[in-house]
Parts: C-alpha cells; sequence; structure tokens
C-alpha cells in the first residue's frame, strides 16, 4: 500500500553546497501493518513523509501510495492517503465541523456520506465538547485531533503520521494510539513516526531507523530489539551511539552522563 524505492531527495545550501535530506531510502508498509519510521532529528524521515504527502518532489526514486505514483499521479495517490503533519496546520477560523466538510467536499464525498464520516469522527476522536468551537480557541492537543479527523475523513487505506503524539498529553496519545490500533485492525496501511519510543515500541508490527538519510535497520521487533533491552538502546546501536546524548529533545529516558 505505501512502498518508497531508493527514494533520493537533494538540497542546494545557501552555500552552494548539496545537501542529502534522504539519500537511497527505501520501505514499504502492507495493509493492516504499522511501522514505525525511526531517526533523530534532520534524518530524513520528514522529507520522506512529505515526498509520500506529494508535497516535496523527489530527486531521484520512487514512492507510491495504493499503487498511484507521487509523481506521476499525486491526485491518485492523495486519494488513498491520509496525512498528518508535525504541525496541525488548521486555520484558526474554522471550527473541526467545517473543515472535516471542506476537506471532505474536496474528496468528492456526497453530502450523506460525509455528514455519517463526520459524525463518526468526532465520537472516535473524542471532539464532540469542541467540535463547533474554531480551532482558533483550541489547546495545541485539541487541534492535532482536529488535524487527524481531517486526514481520515475520506477514509484512506494508507495513513502517514509525523509526530502525532507532540502535542498531545498521556490520555490523548493513548486515545490515539488506540485509534491507530483499530485502523490498523480493519486493514490500514500506516507509516509513522516518532521521537517517543516508548509509545510504540510493543505496538508496531515493523521499525524502520534512518540515519544521515539512509537506512540502517530494519525488521520486526524481536529482529531490532535482538541483544537489546528496549527499543530505545536498538536505536542508538544502530546510530552508531552507546548512550542518549544530554540534551537530545523528545528521546524517552534521557539521562546525563558525567
Amino acid at each position: 500500500m505505501i512502498e518508497v524505492i531508493d527514494l533520493v531527495k537533494h538540497y542546494r545550501a545557501s552555500d552552494g553546497s548539496v545537501v542529502r535530506a534522504v539519500d537511497g531510502v527505501s520501505l514499504a508498509v502492507a495493509p493492516g501493518e504499522m511501522v514505525g519510521l525511526l531517526g533523530a532529528n534532520g534524518a530524513g524521515k520528514t522529507t520522506t513523509l512529505r515526498v509520500l504527502a506529494t508535497l516535496l518532489k523527489p530527486t531521484s526514486g520512487t514512492a507510491r501510495v495504493g499503487g498511484c505514483d507521487v509523481q506521476n499521479d499525486p491526485l491518485g495517490a492523495r486519494r488513498h492517503l491520509g496525512y498528518v503533519s508535525a504541525t496541525t496546520g488548521v486555520p484558526d477560523r474554522l471550527s473541526a465541523r467545517e473543515i472535516m466538510r471542506s476537506y471532505g467536499r474536496l474528496h468528492g464525498l456526497s453530502e450523506g456520506l460525509l455528514v455519517q464520516r463526520i459524525d463518526d469522527l468526532v465520537r472516535a476522536l473524542g471532539l464532540t465538547d469542541f467540535a463547533d468551537r474554531p480551532t482558533g480557541r483550541l489547546s495545541s492537543g485539541q487541534r492535532q485531533r482536529v488535524s487527524l479527523a481531517r486526514a481520515l475523513i475520506h477514509d484512506p487505506p494508507a495513513i502517514v503520521l509525523d509526530e502525532p503524539t507532540n502535542a498531545l498529553d498521556v490520555v490523548g496519545a493513548r486515545d490515539l494510539l488506540h485509534l491507530l490500533d483499530s485502523l490498523r485492525s480493519e486493514g490500514r496501511a500506516i507509516l509513522l513516526s516518532t521521537h517517543r519510543l516508548h509509545e510504540i515500541e510493543h505496538r508496531c508490527d515493523r521499525f524502520v531507523i534512518i540515519h544521515g538519510g539512509r537506512v540502517v535497520a530494519e525488521g520486526t521487533p524481536a529482529e531490532i530489539l535482538r541483544a537489546h533491552a528496549s527499543l530505545e538502546a536498538a536505536f542508538f546501536a544502530a546510530i552508531g551511539q552507546t548512550e542518549v546524548p544530554v540534551g537530545v529533545p523528545g528521546m524517552p529516558g534521557e539521562r546525563h552522563h558525567a
């Protein structure tokens, strides 16, 4: 359902040098599978996800969603994809219902189906108390729920999420992860990027770890955790570090070493 093959994305820096944000990444997510995409800041995670969401054009390589090439058939790829960015990006003056209605119409949903989808998502995502309030008056966690509702309004078979629990409290993060479990059980393909390794250590079917724009480890939890006490330990071993660096934001179990 989600395919990335030898994906390359280079940028030209202000000094004229070439920045290799993504340098030959390959991965795949099957229907009914949740894959965790892991990496430190700057590893190439967000760039990879933005290419899948048709927000960036790759320098080379292939990315497909639901069999639709993101360059040759971007509209087809978007029809199959629900994308949640690291920043919520919801318009302040519209309510959750208005945002869902707008995006549902853009996806061509009939009015009857759209009403049902909105009602279902309001209940599933716990939006009832603020569904009709302008999102500019909502907390960051509430806005993230609205962002997820917008991504799911057209009932996509593939879902890509970039740091979806960052703005959520413990209860909100738990509810979101339970929802993702449910969506996976319905056969959706889910690609999830996060720094909160403890949240997904026992949830994902597979992990892909990237570092410096390249895949440095991938496999099932049993394969990744082999010879390691935790996903965190396996992650740092994969990127060539034996301990949590001082000041790494977002990493669970952050420690300071003398």
